[in-house]
């Protein structure tokens, strides 16, 4: 009887301890803002509305810079962000986006996808690069397309990105 009531209360300790999770955020999400330069002034923030977190990052080719608002945590995300700071080559891709290939293909098990909209810098699992998106018109939702963050730019600066190394490092 000793041993059940000894078990029991191990077993209650267990399950009670086992139930919080310390990967659940302990502020509330803030909105994303992102900042672009091409040799000019600051552009305004983007009003997206999906979550993120405090991580800017800053894509830089020449005087072009291009600041993305991380968006909300996954595990891809935190792959990606664990490779940084990271240089890499971005390139025209079918009149709808920039893309770059990372090192290496991220984990995506556990990180949902998207339906990419222009501004999104996304992760496209299947290839292993990322995109910017500036023309995702009649692009629906993926589970193969997972959402980075947000960025605002123009065509012409994300051209200033593209065919030449690009360094990509963690502001804030």
């Amino acid at each position: 009887m000793r041993r059940v009531a000894l078990l029991t209360g191990t077993l209650a300790t267990i399950l009670t301890t086992g139930c919080s999770s310390a990967s659940e955020p302990a502020t509330a999400p803030t909105t994303p803002t992102a900042e672009v330069t091409s040799s000019g002034p600051a552009t305004a923030p983007s009003t997206h509305s999906r979550a993120a977190t405090a991580t800017t990052l800053r894509f830089t080719a020449g005087t072009t810079t291009v600041d993305v608002a991380v968006g909300s945590d996954s595990p891809a995300i935190r792959e990606f962000l664990g490779m940084l700071p990271l240089t890499i080559g971005f390139e025209e891709f079918a009149g709808r986006e920039k893309i770059g290939y990372l090192p290496r293909k991220l984990d995506t098990s556990d990180s949902p996808g998207s339906d990419p909209e222009d501004g999104d810098l996304i992760y496209f699992a299947p290839w292993g690069n990322l995109g910017f998106y500036y023309n995702a018109s009649g692009i629906g939702f993926d589970d193969n397309v997972i959402h980075i963050g947000r960025y605002t730019a123009t065509e012409e600066q994300l051209r200033g990105l593209q065919d030449q190394d690009v360094t990509i490092t963690i502001v804030e």
